[in-house]
């Protein structure tokens, strides 16, 4: 340190230095005094407020319950908190018991149910006039429902729309809604009426089948619930929302469900400990047995239900939901499981048809939408899609929905793939929703439950084992007190001559009444209705119909006793009442199911399988049609006009199949595609067909000029053999040819100026023939062609001379009997043909000249097509170039069988200018020859 800043430092000492410190030590005690007090002064705060809060709760707990008076009346002390559980838990279950969920036992909600059970009182049946839906509406609002008159009027317009309702309960008159969305007219415009099937949900109720409780006022009576012989449940499903849970059940068909119903009774049973003694004697009114089964609780005598039946067994029944509105639906598996636990998502489609239109373009045909789907709103969507370009290829769009049905019909344009617009209809729009599940409703006592399907059907039979048996013992009570009172009227025509001088001798009625009373140990009853008895019951012949209405009615009381003591007997009651219902009402089930998921299952369950035809020209039109399409002719016939084709156009390729077969379509550049058989657009023996650009990739310049049926399954360990034009040969591996893209793969590599002409499937050990445009075969062994890898050349099959051309192949066994039994089929130009047995063909070395098959002259034109064929075959398919096509049968009357050098004879009969393009042969067993060219 410098001496400059020694001289600045000032000096402290240590007596300063200590009282400095004594003065901190004192801030430092004076601010813990300070911070003590104020800690104190809020303690003493806080436990004042404490204290005030205490007295302020006790005194509030002290009148908890308290009434006094105020200025505004009495006030009654409560605590908000419990009032506002209690409140909220009435409101609660009010919402879900009277208003939001529907009782399982028959299906309705309570506004349903006072509507249907107010017009059965009114008087207003299936068989009556109309009534105005306003007085309806009224009369259940005066009676039974003091609610607001548009929540009524809906709820009956919904009992009354087709398209909401599988079975409607309501007939209705005038505007009711549509599937669009249009509101209903107003209901002082429509009427109404009970629909036929309604009178099942309310039958027997006047016989006490079921309990009656006061309406809101007290002045009249309104059922609990419907003693329904229908399982309205499932059949009308429901759809609400409650509080804290909800709803959603679909409608089911009654068919299905009435047969599910019978087939839990006939695997279930009743058991009771309640056994009441019935003997041989006659039955008198005051028998011991009928009071005793008149006082029996009816529980005791329908017994408990159970039943063994398993929820497959169900399902073999119900097989899923069935909509109004029709649709298709997916997945059987998740259907079950949804059934099984009562919740579940169900996917419906619409369904949708590609049809063929004018002008070469197709359309797409929507017939049936899918469950709630509003029509309207999905043209909207259909058109937003559309605008938004989601969706490529809709020209134009129209509702074509009339009297007769509805439809929605979507025109394409003209380089539109219908398939591909089509799905994405299902993925973009509502043609494609879901339903779901939730079988959530009131049981017998009241108490929301999730039900399955067997839970479901349990209940329904319990109900309806408690309205047969209280329904039989009002019978039985009604059917003993005439007994009664018959019985006294048979005492009385038994001593005719003494009542009456019993009755002549009387002073006055009531002293007559006890005199018959007392003379004749009557009761009241019997002695008031004696009394009452017209004169002309006096005859022999009134007298007669007494006794015979007393022995019909003994008879009734037996079997109403045996019933009732029965349980088993009033589970068959139940059956058979079941089945008049599916008698009377029963209908087809309109929701179509696949049992595959989307995505996972095959079209060709939507696809019937059946024999079809596939034309192919050579402007590359093709179209499935019916083999009847063929009109059969003999020999010598000119053919029909069956194929519709462009002037300048002819038929390639013909081939018979079935619906649901493979096909392996080659092309001239030597790619191959792979497609289903009903893929390709179904037309008209007229319609011209389907341009082939519209469903396969083609390359420019590229034709379709060889179809092959394939069986990539049972034909895995076989080859495809192919030749071209220029007499080339090639085998590969079918397996080769799996998973073929959708743009198609190359089966073979072709030289320059060559074609691909033909494709078949062999063993490895066949015999190959080939057959000439010029007249020329060749038979040699597969085994001379190697297998090769699909992008390889092929080898020499026949060595051509110039302009000649390769038109047939064909393969078969080496075998002895097949050349003996089997012949080649020639079919030239001019119409003219024979059979020569395949044995008159040489085996020789693969690549030579051949043999002459036919004598070719200007007569008989070339040779347009060659077929191997046996016995087997049935019939042979002829098509000429102009779309002429005849039918005829393959037999030694109709073709005969000739040697190689000789012409043949005239098999169709040909115009001018018109030849023989193609050939398709059928056999007997229903299956057809796999290729045609």
């Amino acid at each position: 340190m410098s001496e400059d800043n020694k001289k600045q430092t000032p000096s402290v000492s240590v007596e300063e230095l200590e009282k400095d410190e004594e003065m901190i030590e004192e801030v430092e005690e004076a601010e813990e005094e300070t911070e003590n007090e104020v800690e104190d002064e809020v303690t003493e705060t806080t436990e004042a407020t404490s204290e005030i809060l205490i007295e302020t709760q006790e005194e509030i707990s002290s009148k908890m319950g308290t009434i006094e008076e105020s200025a505004y009346g009495k006030l009654k002390h409560t605590s908000i908190v419990n009032e506002m559980e209690k409140s909220y838990l009435d409101y609660a279950m009010s919402v879900i018991v009277s208003r939001a969920l529907p009782d399982v036992r028959d299906g309705l909600k309570p506004v349903h149910r006072r509507i249907l059970y107010s017009m059965f009182k009114s008087g207003i049946h299936w068989n009556t006039p109309y009534r105005k839906s306003a007085r309806i509406v009224g009369d259940v609002l005066g009676r039974y429902h003091p609610h607001g008159d548009s929540a009524v009027y809906m709820a009956l317009v919904r009992l009354a729309q087709e398209f909401s309702m599988r079975y409607p309960l309501i007939d209705g008159q005038g505007n009711f809604g549509s599937i669009d969305g249009d509101s209903p007219a107003a209901m002082r415009y429509t009427e109404a009426r009970s629909a036929k099937i309604t009178q099942e949900l309310l039958a027997d109720i006047n016989k006490g089948t079921v309990d009656f409780i006061d309406n809101f006022d007290g002045s009249t009576k309104e059922p609990t619930v419907l003693p329904t012989r229908i399982p309205n449940f499932l059949l009308m499903g429901s759809e609400g929302i409650a509080v804290g849970m909800a709803t959603k059940i679909p409608p089911h068909n009654l068919v299905e469900t009435c047969n599910a119903i019978t087939a839990m009774i006939t695997k279930g049973k009743a058991s009771t400990d309640l056994k009441i003694e019935i003997g041989e004697e006659k039955l008198s009114s005051d028998s011991e047995c009928i009071s005793a089964i008149l006082l029996a609780d009816p529980n005791s005598l329908a017994g408990k239900f159970e039943s063994d039946i398993t929820h497959e067994e169900l399902m073999e029944h119900i097989k899923g939901p069935d909509f109004p509105t029709a649709g298709i639906i997916y997945d059987q598996k998740s259907i079950s499981e949804a059934y099984r636990t009562g919740r579940g998502r169900i996917v419906i489609r619409g369904k949708a048809a590609i049809e063929e239109g004018k002008k070469d373009q197709f359309i797409i045909a929507i017939t049936e939408l899918p469950y709630q789907v509003n029509k309207a709103r999905l043209l909207m969507k259909i058109a937003d899609l559309v605008r938004d370009k989601k969706i490529l290829g809709i020209r134009n769009l129209r509702d074509d929905s009339d009297r007769q049905g509805m439809q929605i019909t979507i025109e394409l344009k003209k380089d539109a793939r219908p398939n591909v617009v089509l799905n994405k209809l299902f993925k973009y729009s509502e043609l494609q929703s879901s339903f779901s599940l939730n079988m959530v409703a009131l049981n017998s006592e009241g108490t929301p439950l999730l039900m399955n399907l067997r839970q479901v059907l349990r209940e329904y039979v319990i109900h309806r084992q408690l309205v047969v048996v209280r329904r039989s013992q009002n019978e039985l009570k009604e059917a003993r007190d005439r007994a009664h009172i018959l019985e006294g009227l048979i005492i009385a025509l038994n001593n005719l001559d003494d009542v009456i001088d019993t009755i002549r001798k009387s002073k006055d009625t009531p002293t007559a009444h006890d005199s018959l009373m007392k003379k004749f140990g009557l009761s009241d009853i019997q002695s008031t209705a004696i009394l009452e008895m017209q004169l002309k019951r006096l005859a022999a012949l009134e007298r007669q119909k007494i006794e015979e209405e007393y022995a019909a009615i003994q008879e009734a009381i037996g079997t109403l006793i045996h019933l009732l003591n029965d349980p088993a007997k009033v589970l068959k009651k139940i059956a058979e009442e079941t089945k008049e219902m599916v008698d009377l009402y029963g209908d087809e089930r309109r929701t179509k199911i696949i049992k595959g998921k989307i995505g996972e299952f095959n079209e060709e369950d939507l696809i019937a399988e059946e024999s079809t035809v596939i034309t192919l020209t050579e402007s590359g039109y093709i179209k499935r049609l019916s083999p009847d399409a063929f009109r059969s002719q003999s020999r010598g016939g000119k053919g029909s006009k069956g194929l519709n084709m462009k002037a300048e156009d002819v038929l390639k390729c013909i081939v018979t199949c079935n619906t649901h077969d493979n096909l392996f379509l080659f092309t001239n550049q030597g790619r191959v595609f792979e497609m289903k058989s009903y893929e390709i657009p179904d037309a008209s023996r007229q319609a011209k067909g389907t341009a082939i650009v519209n469903i396969l990739n083609l390359k420019s310049e590229e034709k379709v000029l060889s179809i092959l049926v394939v069986d990539q399954e049972a034909d895995k360990d076989k080859f495809i053999t192919l030749a071209t034009k220029n007499g080339l040969v090639k085998k590969t591996a079918l397996k080769l040819f799996n998973n073929i893209r959708q743009s198609g793969i190359v089966a073979i590599i072709l030289n320059e100026g060559d074609e691909l002409v033909w494709g078949k499937i062999t063993t490895g050990m066949d015999h190959i023939m080939l057959i000439t445009h010029d007249g020329k075969s060749i038979r040699f062994s597969e085994e001379e062609v190697k297998s090769s890898q699909r992008d390889t050349k092929g080898v020499k099959g026949i060595t051509l001379k110039t302009g000649d051309s390769v038109i047939g192949v064909e393969v078969f066994e080496d075998n002895k009997e097949v050349l003996k039994e089997n012949s080649l089929l020639l079919i030239t130009e001019n119409g003219m043909g024979k059979r020569t047995l395949l044995e008159s063909y040489p085996l020789q070395k693969r690549s030579g000249l051949g043999v002459k098959v036919s004598e070719i002259t200007k007569r008989t034109g070339k040779v347009a097509a060659a077929k191997m064929v046996s016995d087997l075959n049935k019939e042979v398919v002829i098509s000429t170039k102009l779309g002429k096509a005849i039918k005829m049968p393959i037999s030694k009357s109709s073709i005969p069988t000739l040697t190689r050098p000789t012409q043949g004879v005239i098999l169709m009969k040909m115009s001018d200018n018109d030849q023989v393009v193609a050939v398709a042969l059928t056999i007997e067993d229903g299956d057809e020859e796999n290729e045609i060219n």
